[in-house]
């Protein structure tokens, strides 16, 4: 079968209908966009034809292209990938131009037929810049029906004629927020953004595009930019008005971006060049852009992260080769802000809940946590009065152990604390069934000695959820010692009904994310012990992409978490901890009663709604700024590999067994430079041998920053993480 066919109605309308075999959503290749021109020349050429309609088989329009397309070019195209990438996008812009003008004559205007487009749910990425190419667009009026133009968030911008084409629909400034952040509307905020034209109830879909196809004029599908005096909507760069938006999108940009993320600036300089010209020159600039985006290593390690990883880890990329461990029934227990996020993504995504507290008022409370999460929905008109039913309805919350009957998986997230812990394991063992597997969600506590609690530690393995669940998209899976395939499978297949990441690490103090993240937090606050200005340290963190500093990072999950933290790690390794500078100041913030954001007291000030006023004054009067202020590399290097160096001995000691689990997760789970691909991706952006001068040049602040064995060896060898743990992975 084919991703798309032909059928030529009774009443001379022509159907291109999408429908991608095998696939729950339509993604562009190669060979089918070429389809596509095969059936709008057939169209075209056919006297009987009055004109095409364009829609999908689906309940959704498009996905996007396959990402993997624009790897497979560069990899075919030998010495000159640029040249080859380019010739791809202009082809695709030949295309779609051949959809716009439609058999029209060039000067006149007259003679095409109409094309309209008709989505039946969501639409992304090259499926709205179809959508825009052709004369009309109607969308369904479905509850979870969006359009939009994501690919600012992949590190690209729209570069099949979606940005040049919208633009200059709406102006610049209006065109931003679907452009510049990626935002998916909805059918109702799609029209008023002029990104489709008509929303009609969904089984009225195809007839309504079909109408409109029938009745339209000369007049009704040409679009404005052919038409002879056309002018740029709020005015072209060189207009009083059109100057005032590029410069305030430019300050916007390098605000948002801090310069790290040059798809954007790419986008902005296509319009700004692209509005002075005629409107195939300024495709033509598009194309050279999006060229140059796609060659850029930001670009290529963004797409290798954040969609090819991403979905084979969400796939099962590392998933045992057990039966499906699909889960019907989980028991959570505790229901505090954990707990209760926990429930609320199982019970969304069609799982039945037992959420058990300790005391019935408090399981109510963690109940009620999605009730707010519904009714917040419903204020937005994504969620209907029946889902908030169902969803509730699927929660039983309780104090009774026996409701854990028939679970056949526990989500246990009690207070951090081996003796609560075991007891809570116990207790619960008593109940369920033999095959119940028990996993506990915890950050820092090892699996392999919650799990001597376990009279079935083979079953019993760790889930790591970060805060908040509804919102983070991460989920580290633990194995301990003697956790065995099924209960990694479960795990796996539980995050996945939940519409959740994955990654799967073995064992260790802080296991793979907190192991990463904590260095960060601790190199910050040292070096505002040592002097360094706090406002240099979490802007250096700003400037490398990072969404927070370290000082702010540690207000929003609290000074005395780190306090906790900080002194149990100190008890389990003894005199060999390293942290004694930084507990220096973390503990004289706590005694001043500074506990971050949720006491409007840390190393920020707030005012009395919670809302950050600045760094706090105090620490200047604590910590004497030195006279001598490093260097902004000095302070971003120090950032950078106190992360990095902890990444690859994580790899190196096995407790990470994948590095596209180390790259997602890096970005998924603390925000780790998402511009670089994650941990690994910027190792082999920089280079192993660049790595490794960082390393010699950090080695007088202390061994934290001596090179790890895996890093020289490749150094030696002039390996790349990618080159070679890929290909070990795949042999």
């Amino acid at each position: 079968m084919s991703d798309f066919t032909y059928a030529l109605h009774d009443d001379g309308v022509a159907v291109i209908t999408w429908d991608v075999p095998g696939k729950s959503m339509n993604v562009l290749t190669r060979e089918a966009f070429e389809l596509v021109e095969c059936f709008i020349d057939d169209a075209l050429a056919d006297d009987a034809v009055k004109g095409v309609v364009i829609t999908s088989g689906k309940d959704s329009f498009a996905g996007g292209m396959d990402l993997n397309v624009l790897a497979s070019i560069k990899e075919e195209a030998g010495d000159d990938p640029a040249q080859a990438l380019f010739d791809f996008t202009m082809n695709g812009h030949r295309i779609l131009r051949k959809i716009e003008r439609a058999g029209m004559d060039d000067k006149t205007n007259k003679g095409g037929k109409p094309i309209a487009c008709a989505l039946p749910g969501l639409c992304a990425g090259i499926g709205t810049e179809i959508a825009l190419a052709c004369h009309h667009r109607v969308m369904a009026d479905t509850p979870k029906g969006r359009i939009g133009l994501p690919e600012i968030l992949v590190g690209l911008f729209p570069g099949a004629g979606g940005t040049t084409r919208y633009s200059r629909m709406v102006g610049a400034m209006a065109a931003a927020p679907v452009l510049l952040e990626g935002k998916m509307l909805t059918p109702a905020k799609a029209k008023g953004a002029q990104l489709i034209d008509y929303v009609v109830p969904k089984d009225e879909l195809l007839d309504s595009a079909k109408a409109w196809v029938l009745g339209a004029t000369d007049a009704d599908i040409v679009k404005p930019w052919d038409v002879k005096g056309w002018k740029m909507p709020g005015g072209a760069p060189y207009h009083p008005q059109g100057f005032m938006t590029f410069v305030g999108a430019s300050a916007m940009i390098n605000g948002k971006t801090k310069g790290v993320y040059p798809a954007a600036k790419a986008l902005l300089s296509s319009i700004y060049e692209g509005s002075m010209v005629p409107f195939d020159t300024a495709l033509k600039i598009e194309a050279r852009y999006f060229t140059s985006i796609l060659m850029n290593p930001t670009s290529s390690a963004m797409i290798r992260s954040l969609f090819i990883n991403k979905e084979a880890l969400e796939k099962g990329a590392n998933r045992p080769a057990v039966d499906d461990q699909k889960v019907s029934k989980v028991g959570i227990l505790g229901a505090g802000m954990m707990g209760a996020g926990i429930a609320y993504v199982s019970a969304n995504a069609g799982i039945e809940v037992v959420l058990i507290d300790q005391d019935q008022d408090a399981a109510n409370r963690g109940k009620s946590y999605s009730e707010g999460i519904l009714d917040k929905g419903m204020a937005r008109k994504r969620v209907t009065e029946e889902k908030k039913a169902e969803v509730l309805g699927r929660i039983t919350a309780t104090t009774d152990f026996e409701a854990l009957k028939g679970c056949d998986l526990i989500v246990e997230a009690v207070f951090e604390d081996v003796g609560v812990k075991a007891e809570i394991t116990k207790k619960v063992e008593a109940v369920v069934g033999d095959d119940c597997i028990f996993a506990t969600n915890t950050s820092t506590l090892p699996i392999t000695e919650l799990a001597k609690a376990s009279a079935r530690p083979e079953q019993f393995i760790g889930i790591h959820f970060f805060s908040p669940v509804d919102k983070m998209l991460l989920v580290e899976i633990i194995k301990g010692a003697e956790t065995k395939d099924r209960a990694v499978a479960k795990s796996l297949d539980y995050v996945r009904q939940i519409r959740k990441t994955p990654i799967v690490v073995n064992d260790a103090r802080f296991f793979y994310a907190n192991r990463c993240i904590i260095p960060y937090i601790n190199e910050g606050i040292r070096m505002v012990g040592e002097g360094v200005s706090p406002a240099l340290v979490d802007n250096a963190a700003q400037l490398l992409g990072f969404p927070v500093g370290p000082l702010q990072l540690v207000d929003e999950t609290s000074v005395d978490l780190g306090v906790k933290i900080a002194k149990a790690t100190r008890e389990a390794v003894g005199d060999a901890y390293p942290d004694g500078a930084v507990d220096a100041v973390l503990f004289w913030m706590a005694d001043e009663g500074r506990l971050g954001r949720k006491a409007k007291a840390g190393f920020y000030a707030y005012d009395d709604a919670g809302k950050r006023t600045g760094l706090w004054s105090g620490l200047g009067d604590k910590y004497t700024q030195a006279e001598d202020q490093p260097d902004l590399g000095d302070v971003q290097n120090r950032l950078m590999m106190a992360q990095v160096l902890e990444a690859v001995r994580a790899l190196e000691e096995g407790v990470l067994e994948d590095i596209r689990e180390g790259d997602v997760g890096g970005i998924l789970g603390w925000g780790f430079a998402p511009w670089s691909g994650g941990p690994f991706s910027w190792l082999d952006m920089i280079g192993a041998a660049k790595a490794v001068e960082i390393c010699e040049s950090l080695s007088h602040h202390g061994p934290r920053f001596a090179t790890p064995k895996l890093l020289s060896e490749m150094a030696a060898s002039g390996e790349t993480f990618y080159g070679r743990f890929t290909e070990a992975k795949a042999s």
